[in-house]
């Protein structure tokens, strides 16, 4: 397979995961907001944040309100992450890749394209509830994730968009548990109150873990439920589960039955096997917000290693068949 067409899948699932998890995380701040008075920063402000979009965002806009962040974070085509901006990228990646993807994968892309189009068209951000709006980008982004599944082999292309759509999720665990321990650190009286037991369960609902969280532990801890978000093996939500089975992926791809044959293969396995060595109070030891700044920083250096090792077109990698 060419680095090109491997670097292209690798995107075109980043920038689906990374839509329907913004999708996700508008759903559950507006219901959110609907229990605090209209328009309050900090209920809409750690939002971009979590995201990483807050230093345009701050070019942009001199306020934070409801309206302006909805439009941002989904429908703004000046944002590279917005959700218009990912969805009309990832339909771009599978245009150019289009005999590598199945019919069935390209119409659910285009489905996908041309219902947020509307939306922009619609100026559905304006609306009193745009929670359908979201609801429906999530649910068309899982239904492909399934067309995906159940229609493509297991080659290399299907791994790399695996290995992206992965690296793309734990990115995004990482980032909403950050910005709650910063919510937190602000208000810290506010610890073990009625709101901040509603803050963790928003958190949970936002990454979909909520029920199976409560399955395993019940109660709403601040110990438990970063455990499981970061540790959890078999949750498929939580960063350690999306980098073992990212490194499965990409020991299909080289071929690797132990060590590391790439720089992609040696940082990504490292990171996965001292995650599988910890405990949460290994973590919470160390600071919460520590761990996850210096987690996303590495998780970077993974994401660079991948496209030195695969995708760099200096380099006219060819994958073997």
């Amino acid at each position: 397979m060419l680095s090109r067409v491997a670097n292209t899948l690798y995107w075109m699932n980043r920038y689906i995961e990374r839509a329907e998890n913004y999708a996700r995380f508008m759903d559950v701040n507006f219901n959110l907001s609907l229990e605090s008075p209209p328009d309050v920063e900090e209920q809409w402000k750690p939002l971009v944040v979590i995201t990483g979009d807050w230093p345009l965002y701050e070019t942009r806009y001199k306020t934070v309100d409801k309206h302006r962040v909805i439009y941002f974070l989904g429908f703004d085509p000046k944002n590279p992450n917005s959700i218009y901006s990912c969805v009309t990228n990832a339909r771009e990646n599978a245009r150019s890749v289009r005999p590598e993807i199945t019919k069935e994968v390209w119409e659910q892309i285009n489905s996908i394209y041309f219902f947020v189009k509307e939306g922009l068209e619609k100026k559905l951000w304006k609306s009193k509830d745009p929670r359908l709006f979201f609801k429906k980008v999530r649910e068309d982004c899982q239904l492909l994730y399934g067309i995906f599944d159940a229609t493509i082999s297991r080659n290399e292309g299907w791994h790399f968009g695996k290995i992206g759509q992965l690296v793309e999720r734990a990115d995004k665990t990482s980032r909403v548990m950050d910005v709650k321990y910063n919510i937190l650190l602000g208000a810290p009286q506010e610890i073990g109150s009625p709101l901040d037991l509603m803050q963790w369960a928003a958190l949970l609902k936002s990454v979909s873990a909520y029920d199976m969280y409560r399955k395993k532990y019940g109660k709403l801890t601040a110990l438990n439920i970063s455990e499981f978000l970061i540790l959890d093996k078999n949750f498929p939500r939580s960063i350690l589960c999306c980098l073992i089975h990212a490194e499965k992926s990409l020991q299909e791809i080289t071929g690797s039955t132990g060590g590391f044959s790439n720089e992609a293969e040696k940082q990504l396995g490292k990171l996965k096997s001292e995650l599988e060595f910890l405990d949460i109070s290994d973590i919470f030891d160390k600071g919460l917000h520590e761990y996850l700044d210096e987690f996303q920083k590495r998780l970077n250096g993974v994401s660079v290693s991948l496209y030195n090792s695969f995708f760099a077109a200096q380099a006219q990698v060819q994958l073997h068949q």
